[in-house]
């Protein structure tokens, strides 16, 4: 029998635990869920901020906005399921999980522009780079969300309140952070464009996104579930966010120094100028001494040493005949402007240029202003900014009528110019000629892209146009490739036209008689400049369909 008075021990696993203590947290409604909810809005915009620089970025350097577009999107996408899953193994850390997966993503994502930058600048590519930081962006956005509403529940049970709805309703909390983080994204998609590009520039927008990224996610886990923390996370987080910060704050005072040196890998070392206007970056390069080299966006857009090739291919064959009147689509380099005044016979030429930056610098650069011949000071040329398309469509006053249209615009590969190589802005091209008006397109490369200029001519067909073929060739000036692209080699530039009139006959191809003397073209050598066009068509761009807004086929 045992004696009652004897006190036996408990077995090791039914002696009793102290509670773990619950993490301390001010005891005011709302002092947990409202700061989370503020963060979660600050962190969803500088994500969408993030996804918008690798498409602004990426389709600068790679060009095809719609692919790269795509491409960021689906994989960020893609890597925000693979975040989100990954997440549920760090809910029972979920204070320091979310504090080191907030200081990853203003790393890697304050960083991903000058990264991508210096990958196409000193390795000519950042396709695999492109893929790998739209992931690794997606990866830590989609942990977010799951662990902060893991800190949310936490915190309101914690606080012992069950008369509160928030502590006990699982779809209004996720109701509640998904609410903050769409607000947010709408927030940080409207200060791309009309903060972060006009003030910072790409680099140092993305990089000043980045430390208000780790300042949000660190001060929230640091202060508000400091005491969730042990020691040993505390010191990690500090020193990992203040890390961050250094690194960031290093690279935005390098910004311009590593601009600079990477334009140089790309351009070489004679930059001569380099400017950034709202809508692109435009670059005067060339050794001092030669006609200057014009880039837009990376694109080489004037080889400065064959650029009277290009200018009198496309230019002298469509004034056989009236042209008084004419109107120059694109052309703010002044070039082709230059050509058409040459003739007396001119009255009146309107000058439709997108980015007023360009002719400021063709007006103002030297060099430049040298190889145009001044063209914008004569007081025959009138400059009309704005968008081609739109500008044919609603700003060009109605009554009038013009002898020659010349659309000197960007390649139709490019997937931006695409609209205007559309069957629509023809249609509107036609509405701007006078009775016995020419229309001459540039269409890009008949050798290298056979079926993008082919599918112009369909387009044009389609229209109600008749147009007729022909290009010319030159050495270009050390940086080309792809559509107009920047790239280090030497090559042979062509160069395709189409010159068009309204009706079933095609115009003649000829100079006209009051022609000024040219230096790469001549009557004679226009047949042969025909003849090699007409020998890149095979039976496979025969019958392209044409190419419309909505169903662009370059």
């Amino acid at each position: 029998m045992i004696d009652p008075s004897v006190t036996l021990p408990l077995p090791p696993e039914r002696v009793a635990r102290p509670p773990r203590r619950a993490p301390r947290l001010p005891e005011r409604p709302g002092a947990v869920r409202y700061p989370v909810l503020a963060v979660v809005f600050v962190c969803a915009a500088c994500g969408l901020v993030y996804e918008l620089e690798l498409v602004a970025i990426a389709s600068y350097l790679i060009g095809d906005s719609v692919t790269q577009a795509s491409v960021v999107l689906s994989v960020m996408v893609f890597g925000m399921g693979v975040g989100s899953l990954l997440a549920k193994r760090l809910r029972c850390r979920a204070a320091v999980g979310f504090g080191l997966v907030e200081a990853g993503l203003a790393l890697v994502g304050g960083c991903s522009a000058m990264v991508l930058y210096a990958a196409f600048a000193w390795f000519g590519s950042s396709q695999y780079l492109l893929v790998a930081f739209s992931l690794a962006i997606g990866v830590l956005i989609g942990a977010e969300i799951p662990l902060l509403m893991s800190l949310i529940q936490r915190a309101e049970s914690a606080r012992g309140v069950p008369h509160r709805r928030e502590a006990h309703d699982p779809a209004g909390t996720v109701a509640d952070l998904f609410a903050a983080d769409y607000v947010g994204a709408l927030v940080g998609g409207l200060a791309f464009p009309f903060l972060l590009l006009p003030w910072l520039g790409q680099l140092s927008g993305a990089l000043v996104t980045g430390a208000v990224n780790a300042v949000a996610g660190g001060g929230l886990v640091l202060w508000l579930f400091r005491h969730d923390l042990t020691s040993r996370s505390r010191v990690l987080l500090v020193g990992t966010n203040l890390s961050v910060l250094a690194v960031l704050a290093t690279a935005t005072v390098l910004v311009d120094d590593f601009e600079q040196a990477a334009r140089r890998a790309v351009y070489g070392d004679s930059i001569r100028v380099a400017v950034h206007t709202d809508f692109q970056e435009v670059v005067v390069a060339g050794e001092r001494g030669a006609p200057p080299d014009l880039f837009l966006d990376g694109r080489l857009r004037v080889g400065g040493r064959d650029e009277y090739r290009y200018h009198e291919s496309l230019v002298h064959p469509a004034m056989n005949g009236p042209h008084a009147r004419v109107l120059i689509l694109g052309g703010g380099d002044g070039l082709a402007a230059r050509e058409v005044l040459r003739y007396p016979g001119v009255r009146a030429v309107t000058v439709v240029e997108l980015d007023p930056g360009v002719v400021r610098l063709a007006e103002t650069a030297p060099d430049l202003a040298a190889l145009n011949a001044h063209a914008f000071r004569d007081p025959r040329v009138t400059v009309a900014y704005g968008d081609a398309f739109t500008w044919l469509r609603g700003s060009r006053p109605v009554q009038e009528r013009y002898d020659v249209v010349i659309s000197d615009l960007p390649d139709p590969g490019i997937t931006s110019s695409a609209k205007l190589y559309s069957e629509e802005f023809y249609g509107l091209a036609a509405g701007a000629l006078a009775a016995e008006g020419r229309l001459v397109v540039h269409a890009g490369s008949a050798a290298a892209r056979p079926r993008t200029y082919w599918t112009v001519a369909a387009t044009l067909r389609a229209a109600g146009f008749a147009a007729r073929p022909y290009g010319a060739t030159g050495r270009s000036t050390g940086l080309t490739a792809g559509p107009d692209r920047a790239a280090r080699s030497w090559a042979t530039a062509d160069w395709a036209f189409l010159l068009a009139t309204p009706g079933p006959r095609p115009p003649a191809l000829a100079l006209p008689a009051d022609a000024p003397s040219l230096r790469s073209l001549t009557s004679a050598s226009l047949p042969s400049a025909e003849t090699r066009v007409r020998r890149t068509r095979t039976p496979s761009t025969t019958d392209l369909p044409p190419s419309t807004l909505v169903h662009p086929r370059y």
